[in-house]
């Protein structure tokens, strides 16, 4: 995530017209492309224990390398990638109980996914639960079906603060996102059209036109923000290894507070001010081809 925001600087193109929920000419076209396929994602999840106030980040990767299975991760306050790095766990079995230490805590988790349905990803949409405790407190519960664990306890507040998602395949890219816990689901698409020696990139949300970038080219970084739910979100893009080799191309969304006066972030303070953030980010990575 660090480099999606460093690469940017004064110099970037930087698109300043502003998008609102609205009614709007652009209608939506179905691409003649079949969208691409979802290699993985990955879900970052914000706890607290109620016992102590103690903060962790729990992140969810699901993959289609791991067939019906899952790896989890955790990392306690200040959050750091070398934390969830020695305390990744991949877990393979369909149900099952898993216990661990990492970062000085007793950490369980307790899942089923036998009866999981899917959609066209690797991560379940329904039939599944997982749950995790963290020093015998329950701080995460997340899939539809009844937990015995849960009848006598009070539910845990958690909230989802970011989702990465790797695609493969063509140009086509649809997923959906829910910027807020009391706004609506939206659906995204994003779309290059014309040819390689003149690509256009076309973002649509909820089937509205929102941006469209000629001469790619040029353009292949920038942002552009837009309001949805009564939110501020920052799109942003740089497909420029997607143009110019056989790299990813990489679009984020993400909620900007009115306490978020930078759009950009100082590559020193980048790690701490994107941990210490309460909103919402989307992270979609994209490759013309499967790996």
């Amino acid at each position: 995530m660090n480099k999606i925001a460093i690469c940017y600087s004064e110099k970037a193109i930087k698109i300043t017209d502003s998008y609102c929920s609205s009614p709007s000419n652009n209608s939506f076209s179905t691409p003649n492309l079949t969208p691409s396929i979802q290699d993985s994602v990955t879900c970052t999840y914000k706890v607290k224990l109620s016992s102590n106030k103690k903060q962790f980040q729990i992140k969810f990767t699901w993959c289609n390398k791991l067939h019906k299975g899952f790896s989890i991760a955790i990392s306690d306050y200040p959050f750091s990638c070398s934390k969830f790095n020695k305390s990744s766990q991949i877990l393979y079995k369909d149900r099952g109980t898993k216990a661990f230490d990492s970062c000085s805590s007793e950490i369980e988790v307790i899942w089923d996914i036998c009866r999981a349905q899917y959609d066209s990803g690797p991560e379940p949409i329904n039939g599944f639960y997982i749950l995790v405790l963290v020093n015998s407190e329950i701080v995460l519960f997340l899939g539809d079906m009844e937990v015995q664990e849960l009848d006598k306890v009070k539910r845990p507040e958690f909230s989802l603060i970011s989702r990465c998602e790797r695609y493969s395949g063509n140009a086509l890219y649809s997923t959906r996102a829910k910027f807020c816990d009391t706004g609506t689901c939206h659906d995204i698409l994003i779309n290059f059209i014309g040819t390689m020696k003149n690509p256009i990139l076309s973002v649509y949300i909820d089937k509205r036109s929102v941006i469209q970038v000629k001469r790619l080219q040029w353009n292949f970084r920038g942002n552009q923000t837009m309001f949805l739910d009564g939110l501020l979100v920052d799109m942003m893009w740089d497909v420029h290894d997607w143009l110019f080799s056989t790299g990813y191309a990489v679009f984020m969304f993400r909620t900007r507070s009115g306490f978020d006066s930078r759009l950009w972030l100082e590559e020193k303070n980048l790690e701490q001010n994107e941990h210490e953030r309460t909103g919402f980010s989307l992270l979609v990575c994209a490759c013309k081809d499967p790996d």
